[in-house]
């Protein structure tokens, strides 16, 4: 065993760089060995999907501190020597791995900040769906629309660099409210009773939306205290203009982010019920054309038809003989 020691003690005397090489190597290792081990402990331990994402982030950030921490440790008596090469070639390295940089700068300004956090659904240019991870180079998504309609999983992964956040907009639509405004618009004929509409969307709105109210009221309050927004209204709304073909009923409520599609359907099913039960007071409109005359034509009869019509004469009178 001491000549073990005094083998290995020699050999750092001779190539030091390379002993301390090594043990970083070796500490790398034995870290991600860990951090494996704990992540496989957090899966099966761990059933809520929120808890468990957040855990297996913090091991991670964890286990990169400490290593970072033993590299530093151990390479700290030649950082002098390293500085000088390290200021020679940090210019090329910034310029050749400029993305990465301001990807990481985003992933410092996207964990410290208020831009999203995992499950907001944000939108990214064209890109539209739920935050599922963010990483320090990139965020990735759960896509919603393209080919599937409203606010629909399509499938579809999506990772974005997190450079974006210094480029693009980025639109949250579950961040500080958690809420959104929709309306539906329905064509009501004239003839039907305006007010007895207005009084139905307003109670098929209340029974419907009406738990929201409370809650959005809530969430908008602590808005107000966070940004500069006027008073806004909570309670659904309808409004009515008149076209050239019908008479236009909007429905202006608040809802949740991911309740989009399922409460219009909800709103749809119960409107169609009371048009059945109206026995007549409501009665939906649809797109028709109404022909109101026919232009007079004007028809000339030319030498050539006249001359067509003696000569076929002609030659049934000579027939006939």
């Amino acid at each position: 065993m001491r000549n073990i020691l005094h083998d290995w003690n020699m050999w750092i005397g001779l190539y030091p760089m390379a002993a301390k090489f090594a043990i970083v190597v070796i500490a790398f290792m034995m870290i991600m060995g860990i951090v494996y081990t704990l992540k496989s402990r957090i899966n099966s331990l761990v059933e809520e999907s929120t808890t468990r994402y957040r855990m297996r982030k913090a091991v991670t950030l964890l286990a990169y501190f400490i290593f970072a921490v033993i590299a530093i440790a151990t390479f700290k008596q030649d950082m002098s020597g390293f500085a000088v090469a390290i200021g020679v070639i940090g210019g090329g390295i910034a310029f050749a791995l400029q993305e990465v940089i301001i990807s990481i700068a985003g992933w410092l300004a996207i964990t410290f900040s208020s831009f999203y956090r995992v499950g907001d659904r944000i939108k990214i240019g064209s890109i539209y769906g739920d935050v599922i991870d963010i990483g320090i180079l990139r965020t990735t998504l759960m896509e919603c629309g393209a080919w599937v309609n409203a606010d629909l999983y399509n499938g579809r992964i999506v990772r974005v660099a997190n450079s974006f956040i210094f480029k693009d907009p980025v639109y949250n639509y579950s961040g500080e409210f958690p809420f959104l405004w929709d309306e539906i618009t329905l064509p009501v004929r004239y003839g039907s009773s305006v007010e007895y509409t207005r009084e139905t969307l307003n109670k098929i709105a209340d029974d419907v939306v009406g738990d929201f109210t409370e809650s959005v009221r809530t969430s908008w309050h602590n808005l107000s205290k966070l940004y500069a927004v006027e008073a806004a209204t909570i309670e659904p709304m309808v409004t009515i203009a008149a076209t050239d073909n019908w008479i236009e009923c909007t429905l202006r409520y608040v809802v949740d982010f991911k309740k989009r599609r399922s409460t219009r359907d909800q709103l749809f099913t119960r409107f169609l019920e009371e048009v059945e039960k109206s026995e007549g007071k409501i009665q939906m409109a649809s797109q028709t054309s109404e022909i109101v005359a026919f232009p007079k034509l004007h028809i000339e009869m030319g030498e050539t038809i006249n001359e067509l019509a003696d000569s076929d004469y002609n030659n049934k009178k000579n027939n006939f003989r």
